[in-house]
């Protein structure tokens, strides 16, 4: 459940499983809640000697040990500002910033947090932790949430990392269920209790807790709004081809990041983000703002929105059909295996999701199989009347 810094995983597959398991939570009308947990200066307060020791129990040898053991020591840093070198300090705690070492070392030295989780949910990016349960009433999943929270932060505090308790916040993620009379607070070692909050920004999107997306939508949108308003003050400046340009690295990037995950609002929140793609293309086309979308499209060769995020969807879908999804997401997808050898069975067959409600839907493998479903049965039905 770690997917800071890993080949093929990434804050987008991350987030995908964890809304996974909020949805198939809330499908089966339990309720969930989360605490996001914040570290101070994770990567700075890695104590050497524990590192070493975590690497000795994964089977280093001595001579590796000897090695990484060299690697930390007579470290030092210094600051420079307008011309003044301050003297070195000596570096004793932390993994070196700006390394390639440094991140994998880091998740060495996290990992086995995961396994203070008890009967609750975490997933990790490097030091960015969600530890989530669901249950049928709000008392079991704060009491399981607090145990779970509980343990974690002994595992913390003995790898001395601390826990940022300000920046750390609690949700309750509730669009079935009544929402409780009072809410009954998680609470730190020290017995600080957390805040709940109804949106939070993890690895990048914003989650709300009705699991809208009108938070990270309208956040989109100012982004969006201030880059083009930036570029259409300076479009003097500019040639057609630059504009193409700077649209596409700027604006694009903003609106495709995590869309596959935004994905799930509704189209009235989505047709919001047309908006200010359309202004984009103005920017890039000099249209006046009485062409027609349609029009804007074939000015400047780009498709809908909505086409970008499918197609972005689909990648996701190509991607975990060959495997080349972490396991956390492979797994969800149910492949039927074949009652006997037939020439049907070099195909692959998946079952059909049981789901109770919309939210179900709206899940990882209920939305792969609908997708999947949407795309192909009208392919097949072109081929046959073809044939």
């Amino acid at each position: 459940m770690q997917s800071g810094f890993r080949a093929g995983h990434g804050c987008t597959s991350a987030t995908l499983k964890v809304l996974n398991d909020i949805l198939t939570a809330i499908d089966k009308k339990h309720y969930c809640a989360a605490v996001f947990i914040d570290l101070a200066k994770a990567f700075d307060s890695v104590n050497h000697h524990i590192l070493i020791g975590r690497l000795d129990s994964l089977g280093f040898s001595n001579d590796y040990l000897a090695w990484f053991t060299n690697y930390f020591s007579d470290r030092v840093q210094c600051v420079k500002s307008e011309g003044l070198l301050f003297g070195p300090l000596a570096v004793s705690m932390g993994v070196p910033q700006g390394s390639i070492l440094g991140p994998t070392l880091f998740s060495v030295y996290i990992n086995e947090v995961a396994l203070a989780a008890g009967e609750s949910l975490i997933h990790l990016y490097a030091d960015d932790t969600i530890l989530y349960t669901s249950g049928p009433s709000w008392d079991t999943v704060l009491t399981t949430l607090q145990a779970s929270f509980n343990a974690i932060q002994l595992s913390f505090c003995g790898l001395q990392l601390l826990l940022n308790t300000s920046k750390t916040k609690c949700m309750l993620f509730n669009r079935s269920l009544p929402a409780p009379t009072r809410l009954s607070n998680i609470t730190t070692l020290d017995g600080s209790d957390l805040e709940y909050v109804d949106n939070y920004k993890y690895l990048g999107v914003w989650l709300d807790c009705k699991l809208s997306f009108q938070t990270h939508i309208k956040h989109l949108r100012s982004k969006v709004k201030s880059r083009i308003g930036f570029l259409f003050h300076n479009k003097a400046s500019f040639t057609h081809a630059a504009k193409h340009t700077l649209v596409k690295l700027t604006i694009l990037p903003i609106l495709d990041f995590g869309d596959v995950i935004y994905k799930i609002a509704s189209n009235t929140l989505l047709n919001k983000l047309d908006a200010v793609y359309h202004s984009a293309i103005r920017f890039v086309t000099k249209a006046p703002y009485t062409t027609h979308h349609c029009d804007l499209y074939a000015l400047v060769g780009w498709p809908l929105l909505h086409t970008r995020r499918q197609t972005h969807w689909l990648h996701v879908i190509c991607k975990t059909l060959l495997g080349k999804v972490p396991p956390y997401l492979s797994s969800l997808v149910t492949i039927a295996s074949p009652t006997c050898s037939t020439h049907s069975s070099r195909y692959i067959s998946l079952v059909t999701p049981k789901t109770n409600s919309f939210f179900g839907r709206l899940s990882f493998f209920s939305f792969f199989f609908l997708s999947l479903k949407l795309v192909f049965q009208p392919l097949h039905k072109f081929l046959v009347n073809k044939l």
